[in-house]
């Protein structure tokens, strides 16, 4: 009888000198051919070692999108509060939704399927609520002018038409 790494694999035959492998042998290696067969594509799909790095980092212009779905918002919620101004908020208010559309579909992002609500109840008055949406106008516009600064030459100009529309913005809430 053979010994091939503790498996007894068969015999060999006095007559002829050829080597004949009994059943036993072969159920035996087939067995650790199998075993092995299983092993080595389970550890090579990474089944056993999860090692997972950091999660990948957020896009730079994320920050810009949901500005602009926030200000989108605030426009919404300020023409429906103040309806006398809902002719001059509408369009800004679409603009904004154009500009995260685009941001969106350029960072590869989904859109909410609702608006974000703004944050707070918006200022009771034409006046309050042109100066409130001044301040976050204002605050957004700078914003976009340090990412614009910041960004490839491949973004800047989408970045930089959302940071001269936001000051169109400010001009329109004068």
């Amino acid at each position: 009888m053979v010994l091939t790494c503790g498996v007894a694999t068969g015999t060999t035959t006095q007559r002829n000198g050829t080597f004949q492998p009994s059943r036993r042998g072969l159920l035996r290696a087939g067995g650790l051919l199998a075993l092995g067969g299983v092993t080595v594509p389970l550890a090579g799909c990474d089944l056993f070692d999860r090692d997972e790095g950091p999660p990948p980092a957020a896009d730079p212009l994320h920050p810009l999108l949901d500005e602009a779905l926030a200000l989108a918002g605030s426009y919404r919620a300020a023409a429906g509060a103040v309806p006398e101004l809902a002719d001059r908020l509408t369009p800004i208010a679409e603009t904004h939704e154009a500009h995260a559309a685009e941001l969106a579909r350029v960072i590869g992002a989904t859109l909410p399927s609702s608006a974000p609500s703004p944050t707070g109840t918006p200022p009771a008055g034409a006046a309050a609520a042109l100066s409130a949406l001044r301040r976050s106008e204002q605050a957004a516009r700078n914003a976009a002018v340090t990412a614009c600064a910041a960004a490839p030459a491949e973004r800047a100009a989408l970045v930089g038409s959302i940071a001269a529309a936001r000051a169109t913005h400010l001009e329109a809430l004068k």
